[in-house]
């Protein structure tokens, strides 16, 4: 019945096409050429590491960029929420350092040596993550409130708040490296292998990575939360005019972001075995770079969850072909500068043009 459907919608959309003017023919191509412009720009560059390194797109190699979009996909699904108000996070990679370091100082081996906290032995692991969530959301809601209460812009905000949660991270930890986890933390509960493929093995935090997903479809698309999250990023006044409460839903959409950090912190630090000083550096920027290739738009308003699994994909698919190439760590700052720049670009034309 569905694939009728289908079949029905696209015949009518190829008649609908024939029946346009050559002009307007030429302008429906554009702007289709357009709204794919970033993605297509990255299929040709996956061609050409797979014509240069043929081992790229294996099933193992592909399996692990699954993986590493896994871990990354809760992060920027915050930051697109906070993209669809016509705003951004720039606090999101150091609250994922904070809320790591805060994971793994509960959740140390007991008698090891230089352990953080001296005496504490591992706590339950749905409390710490609930407890990470908890202050990822705490600076969240600072975000939201600071923003929609005093109508400073999110850039100033975020920025801020980068700098205040580093220093807090910095001044609480003395800089000191995290490590010798709980088995129950990172073995048991978030790398313990679901299957393999060869020699790769598909972790537990894919499924979290999953579930997570879905329930961020069900707010985003099935929710008046998410109805109003649209309306105020497409036209904050007119949605005030509708009965929006504007403050509420900005400030519930930082804090439900900042959970969303505070979660990949979590899953960060038994992903890596260790919380340390560079845990979330740049964090945002990947973030930020996977929204706009996934077509969350910086206008406001734009944005779909299946857009920003893709972008989160592309963008490690690129991370990793940087790396089969054997592209240096500083090139690599270069070219992900780079991408987030052009799919602004991109992101602002297609805008004009349809405006």
């Amino acid at each position: 019945m569905n694939t009728n459907s289908n079949k029905g919608r696209f015949a009518t959309r190829i008649d609908e096409f024939k029946a346009l003017s050559q002009r307007d023919k030429k302008r429906y191509v554009s702007n289709w050429f357009l709204d794919r412009a970033m993605i297509i720009i990255i299929i040709l560059l996956v061609i050409y590491i797979q014509a240069q390194r043929p081992t790229f797109l294996q099933p193992a190699s592909i399996i692990n960029i699954l993986t590493l979009t896994a871990a990354r996909l809760p992060i920027a699904l915050g930051v697109a929420g906070c993209i669809i108000l016509a705003g951004t996070d720039l606090s999101a990679g150091r609250i994922v350092g904070l809320t790591a370091f805060s994971s793994a100082i509960f959740l140390q081996k007991t008698g090891i040596m230089g352990k953080f906290l001296e005496g504490v032995g591992p706590q339950p692991v749905f409390l710490i993550v609930i407890m990470a969530m908890g202050i990822g959301a705490l600076i969240g809601l600072v975000n939201g409130f600071c923003v929609a209460k005093f109508k400073v812009h999110p850039f100033i905000v975020t920025l801020s708040t980068q700098m205040i949660t580093y220093g807090i991270y910095l001044t609480v930890s003395n800089a000191k490296q995290v490590s010798s986890l709980d088995p129950s933390y990172t073995t048991s509960f978030v790398t313990s292998p679901l299957f393999k493929v060869g020699m790769t093995s598909v972790n537990t935090y894919v499924l979290l990575a999953i579930i997570v997903t879905g329930a961020m479809w069900v707010v985003w698309n099935k929710t008046r939360f998410g109805k109003n999250m649209f309306a105020v990023g497409s036209n904050e006044e007119a949605a005030r005019v509708s009965g929006v409460n504007v403050t509420l839903t900005i400030v519930s959409v930082f804090t439900l972001a900042g959970a969303c950090y505070g979660y990949t912190g979590f899953i960060e630090a038994a992903r890596l075995g260790a919380s340390t000083g560079t845990l979330g550096l740049n964090y945002e920027a990947d973030a930020i770079a996977a929204c706009v290739i996934g077509g969350v738009s910086f206008v406001g308003g734009i944005g779909k969850i299946s857009g920003v699994v893709l972008g989160v994909f592309l963008m490690q698919l690129i991370i990793n072909g940087m790396t089969f190439m054997g592209i240096s760590g500083n090139t690599t700052y270069i070219i992900k500068g780079a991408v987030i720049l052009v799919a602004c670009i991109i992101d602002m034309r297609k805008y004009l043009t349809k405006k």
